[in-house]
């Protein structure tokens, strides 16, 4: 039997909410078998992001060559870039190893608010690696500021900008509608076939560091597993809408805390929910 793996390439969260280790966590939940290529090294924790240290740029292709030389990828996650010189190395690496399927969520600023990418940057995020990516996942925020205009309002523009997001390169487009406001919390998934509403019930909790990153990386993990894009960015949103509702459930941290990755394997109290054999 294949064991279905889904490779992260991005930045790591120290205090393991966000980034890499959320994104393998979401894999492990998900059923597949995670690695990883590391972008950048984070020093934060729940209240925010002291300080940013980029990993060379060819030690970053040095991780993509290792990876894709001895394990069978079925999917890519990509999230933390941080400069230009790695997205360089990215856009070399998918081209050399071309995956089946890339998932970008174009990480710009941290739930805290903090910067996560260079403004240099972003003009080869655009023009470079949003056209080899199958599927980007920006929220509210990043969808307006990867096409410098104003935040949208209401449906119309969200899609409207989905389309203009599509004319960059890429296929699919899914913005998320977690900053929007409203009884419910609604993505839009776009490509040239139309537009999907995902609708969820909007959860009342400041708990919700790393909700981007375990999102994009539950869409790439039922990619990994042979999920058609549309049934696993259903699966990834209902995988997520759970571990924000049980989020509450984990005392970490200060600030806005993580989701619960973990949520339909542990009861409150900690214990397995599942009965031994």
């Amino acid at each position: 039997m294949t064991t279905p793996i889904a490779l992260t390439i991005a930045g790591s969260d120290s205090s393991g909410g966000a980034g890499i280790q959320a994104d393998l966590k979401s894999f492990a939940a998900c059923g597949v078998y995670g690695a990883s290529v590391i972008t950048a090294l984070t020093a934060q924790n729940t209240r925010g992001v002291t300080a940013i240290h980029a990993v060379p740029a060819d030690f970053v292709t040095a991780q993509i060559d290792a990876v894709f030389s001895d394990l069978d990828v079925e999917a890519v996650k990509i999230g933390m870039v941080a400069q230009r010189d790695v997205i360089e190395a990215i856009i070399a690496g998918l081209a050399r190893w071309s995956p089946r399927h890339v998932v970008l969520d174009p990480v710009m600023i941290a739930t805290s608010g903090d910067r996560l990418l260079q403004e240099d940057a972003i003009a080869r995020l655009c023009g470079g690696l949003i056209p080899q990516a199958h599927l980007i996942t920006p929220n509210l925020p990043e969808a307006a500021a990867l096409l410098g205009c104003a935040m949208a309002r209401n449906e119309a523009e969200i899609e409207r900008q989905g389309r203009a997001l599509l004319a960059l390169g890429c296929p699919a487009v899914l913005i998320k509608g977690g900053h929007g406001t409203g009884a419910e919390s609604t993505d839009y998934l776009i490509d040239a076939s139309g537009t999907t509403r995902l609708a969820a019930p909007r959860i009342a909790t400041r708990n919700t560091h790393g909700t981007g990153c375990s999102l994009s990386s539950a869409i790439a993990a039922g990619l990994a597993r042979g999920e058609d894009r549309l049934t696993a960015v259903r699966r990834a949103k209902d995988y997520i809408t759970a571990a924000i509702a049980a989020a509450d459930q984990l005392t970490v941290g200060r600030g806005s805390g993580p989701v619960h990755h973990f949520h339909a394997f542990t009861h409150v109290d900690g214990r397995s929910p599942r009965k031994p054999s």
